[in-house]
């Protein structure tokens, strides 16, 4: 059994709780949250002990820590748990800083750490099942991939102004699921966005609607759709076009009830919120990494992966920016 320290008692953090309780092998041993009442409850739910972080690192009875606290937090954290010998597992980003993100990483490197970073996304069946067909040669050689991907509503403004901005905080579970999909890093990338969900995110200086086009070595162009605000629930989509055929990822609806009449056909709404939509990859990614922590796999999603997209969103931000292609 792999005793696990939980960084963060937030939203996030309690689901990942769940997961770490529902896995055979790893047990939820403690809690770490600046705010004393959320991690009380949730050590409390579960079993565990509430514990400082140096507690927490310089407890030989913790195997494994997962950081879901905040998120200029990631990078300090991750450190400390590389230089205390624990195997890590780092909700996305590092940091929003890519020379902080490639410090913390040396940091990592040079302690002989694991680290897996949490873009779940990688983990959903629907999309990982398309990679699996592409890499088969299902549909022969990719040349397009759509990526649509719209939250059901804006968060508040309080948090835009902390996130980084939409291509920090949303774009980049996009970037990083283009880059898993065609297998290959993309040359250049060119953005265009407005504000046309909630003025107050544009006078925060961000954007709430965008497109963005990626270019890879093959030629195969990438096109990602972002808006903050979708009337008809979470909006997560993939389409690769290939040289025999296609594959698409739709929508998970509420239920798969279609009602059909003289009218046409009625049928429920996508998933409303990424809880929902992402239940089955929050949990498969946690499988991965309790193999990693059994030495049974290296992690698939490392630090450079998380270092990737972060620098396609810092560059994707120039183009928009600039108002020109930018080269990575």
């Amino acid at each position: 059994m792999f005793n696990i320290a939980l960084f963060g008692a937030g939203r996030i953090g309690q689901v990942h709780s769940a997961n770490i309780d529902g896995h055979k092998e790893t047990s939820l041993y403690s809690v770490v949250d600046p705010y004393g009442d959320g991690a009380a409850k949730l050590a409390e739910k579960y079993a565990a002990k509430v514990q400082t972080t140096e507690e927490a690192l310089t407890d030989p009875n913790v195997h494994g820590v997962l950081i879901a606290s905040a998120t200029d937090t990631h990078a300090e954290l991750i450190e400390l748990a590389a230089k205390a010998g624990k195997t890590i597992f780092c909700e996305k980003p590092v940091h929003l800083d890519i020379e902080r993100v490639r410090d913390c990483l040396a940091t990592v490197k040079a302690n002989s750490g694991k680290l897996f970073v949490g873009f779940n996304r990688r983990y959903d069946p629907q999309f990982r099942k398309v990679r699996e067909q592409l890499s088969a040669g299902t549909i022969g050689k990719a040349e397009s991939l759509l990526i649509t991907s719209r939250d059901p509503s804006p968060p508040p403004v309080s948090y835009i102004k902390v996130s980084g901005g939409l291509f920090r905080d949303m774009t980049i579970h996009d970037f990083d699921m283009a880059r898993f999909i065609m297998g290959e890093e993309p040359v250049s990338v060119y953005a265009q966005g407005s504000t046309l969900v909630d003025d107050e995110i544009g006078q925060a200086g961000d954007i709430d609607t965008a497109f963005i086009v990626m270019k890879f070595p093959s030629g195969a162009l990438a096109t990602i759709s972002n808006s903050r605000r979708s009337g008809y629930g979470y909006d997560q989509r993939i389409e690769v076009h290939g040289e025999k055929g296609v594959l698409q990822a739709k929508n998970i609806n509420e239920d798969t009830v279609e009602v059909w009449g003289e009218n046409g056909c009625v049928s429920a709404k996508p998933e409303h919120f990424f809880l929902q939509r992402y239940e089955q990859a929050y949990r498969a990614e946690w499988a991965h990494f309790v193999d990693v922590l059994a030495g049974r796999a290296e992690p698939e999603c490392s630090g450079h992966d998380g270092e990737q997209a972060l620098l396609i969103a810092d560059k994707a931000l120039e183009s928009l920016q600039t108002g020109q292609e930018v080269k990575l």
